[in-house]
């Protein structure tokens, strides 16, 4: 569900109390997610998204990759508003908008105000610059007249406030209502979900207004999964579930939001990886097949050295234009009919058949080779497009280093923004105890280095049997039996297994580990190993991330 209004409501009382706010710097982390770094009491990170889908307000913790090249309107905003104070959120009555006001000095040192209106109502969300006239600088998606003559979003043009819903009440004021209908035709800010859950707490006896009193003055949000889709609000959804989180709001946002709009921010910032991926996976399934076929066909070379003997031995008895011929076997056992080029004599086809034979006889070796290496191409391609699925940002920016250095992608100016040191693959490291850390890799790149250049030889190594996913090491070279099994639900979660029940992951020493040669990164061999079998599940690992 999007947000809203009463959910805006209360995260505007949150926001107010964070100001005022100096902006530091702006960024364009996504074509809709704009991130302010800003610095009251402490600092903040000050996240708007416009996403039809997920757009909300929030001041996230999360860190987030910032592109390099600014985008003209970041290039806008950051002139009218970098340096200038956040000195009020106002929303418009319950409705899905914002006001943020904006107190900066001018080029000739004079205090003006400028206003930046988020508007959060699903496929029309907009971040909008305005100046103290009213007057449109720009916005993140510009609305020209013959799309809605109504209300146009061009830099020059006059702003007007989204339009208020009438004939509805305030919830949080004395109301009339009619229970027998939904609430969201009758009161400002409630979306069908909220009323919902308020019809079913009153037909279970508790008064609105105590219902209202729960919401103004919640600081949580309260999450519950329903067919895989979370639900959410600032009260328990007990219409829906009797189980759900809580969070502290700004944080359930983070948990919300972070990971659904993180697929769309790596197609966006580090290209399409996935469609380049996928589409080398289809190349190299469908080129194998036709491989088979031709190996199958060459296997049958023989038969072209047969027919150049015969040929050879009977070339005063064939003309030119026969289209076949037949003669005795040498062995008296029946007779040979022959294919003939009708352009060629006796010889000239038999030297035809020879290096047909010759072709096939080398072409078994190349074929070989080629189905092998089409295998192999398969399989890592498929790892790859594993990898991106569970792939965090700087998982992804790896993975199209690796693509890079294979020579799948070209070298290209990077669109993020360099840091100063080449940094090394970016493990994840759980604490186990004071004694154990369990290391985990997300991508080739990790998993090789993890592998073979950090991790000890006497450290206890784990992967998924027959599944692409994360490599594993214990540092504690006598683990438990609890490791093991943390370890375990950690490699078979990390893979194509993850949905499955009864994962077996292998596990040894890292000195039983040999890195195959000519093989791409991450993958090993084992020259002794135990299994376990696992039923993965993400609650026993989230304690540890």
């Amino acid at each position: 569900m999007a947000l809203d209004g009463i959910i805006l409501a209360q995260l505007t009382k949150e926001l107010k109390e964070a100001l005022p706010l100096r902006i530091n710097k702006i960024y364009q982390i996504s074509n809709t997610e704009l991130l302010f770094q800003c610095r009251g009491k402490e600092k903040v990170s000050l996240l708007i998204s416009a996403h039809s889908q997920y757009n909300r307000i929030s001041i996230t913790k999360k860190t987030y990759p910032t592109p390099e090249s600014p985008s003209p309107f970041v290039m806008l905003l950051r002139k009218h508003l970098e340096n200038g104070m956040m000195i009020s959120i106002e929303q418009g009555g319950l409705d899905r908008w914002l006001d943020i006001t904006i107190m900066i000095r001018n080029e000739i040192g004079d205090k003006v105000q400028r206003h930046l209106y988020v508007e959060l109502m699903g496929k029309y969300a907009n971040v909008i610059l305005v100046d103290e006239h009213d007057k449109i600088l720009d916005a993140l998606k510009r609305i020209p007249p013959f799309q809605n003559n109504q209300r146009t979003i061009q830099p020059g043009a006059q702003f007007k406030k989204p339009k208020a819903q009438e004939g509805k009440q305030n919830p949080f004021e004395q109301c009339t209502l009619n229970l027998e209908a939904s609430l969201t035709s009758q009161l400002h800010g409630f979306s069908p979900l909220l009323s919902k859950e308020v019809l079913h707490r009153i037909s279970n006896g508790e008064s609105f207004d105590d219902i209202m009193k729960q919401i103004k003055e919640s600081k949580d949000f309260y999450l519950c999964e329903i067919n895989q889709e979370m639900q959410y609000h600032v009260l328990p959804l007990t219409h829906l579930s009797d189980t759900f989180e809580s969070y502290p709001m700004m944080e359930g946002m983070d948990v919300l939001y972070y990971h659904k709009e993180e697929k769309d921010r790596i197609r966006q910032i580090t290209g399409d990886l996935f469609k380049l991926v996928r589409a080398q996976l289809k190349h190299h399934r469908t080129k194998l097949p036709k491989l088979m076929d031709s190996y199958e066909e060459a296997l049958d070379c023989q038969k072209w050295q047969e027919y150049g003997d015969y040929l050879h031995a009977y070339a005063p008895l064939v003309k030119k234009g026969e289209t076949k011929v037949t003669f005795d076997r040498f062995d008296g056992n029946g007779t040979i009919t022959i294919e003939l080029d009708p352009k060629l004599d006796g010889r000239q086809n038999a030297k035809k058949c020879f290096q047909k034979y010759t072709k096939g006889k080398k072409g078994q070796v190349y074929l070989a080779e080629q189905i092998d290496l089409c295998q192999k191409e398969i399989e890592y391609f498929e790892a790859l497009d594993q990898q991106l699925e569970l792939a965090e940002f700087n998982d992804a920016a790896e993975i199209r280093d690796e693509l890079t250095a294979q020579g799948y992608l070209k070298e290209q100016v990077r669109k993020i923004r360099k840091k100063k040191k080449e940094t090394l693959p970016a493990i994840t490291i759980l604490d186990y105890d004071e004694n154990t850390q369990i290391l985990f890799g997300k991508n080739n790149l990790q998993n090789d280095y993890l592998t073979f250049k950090l991790a000890k030889k006497d450290a206890i190594w784990m992967h998924a049997k027959d599944y692409h996913g994360a490599h594993v090491v214990i540092t504690n070279p006598n683990p438990t039996e609890e490791m093991i099994r943390l370890g375990a639900h950690i490699a078979a979660y990390y893979s194509k297994g993850r949905y499955s029940s009864s994962v077996p992951v292998n596990w040894c020493p890292v000195k039983n580990l040999k890195k195959v040669p000519g093989m791409k990164p991450g993958f090993v061999s084992m020259s002794s190993y135990k299994t376990i079998y696992i039923d993965p599940e993400l609650k026993e690992i989230e304690a540890y991330l």
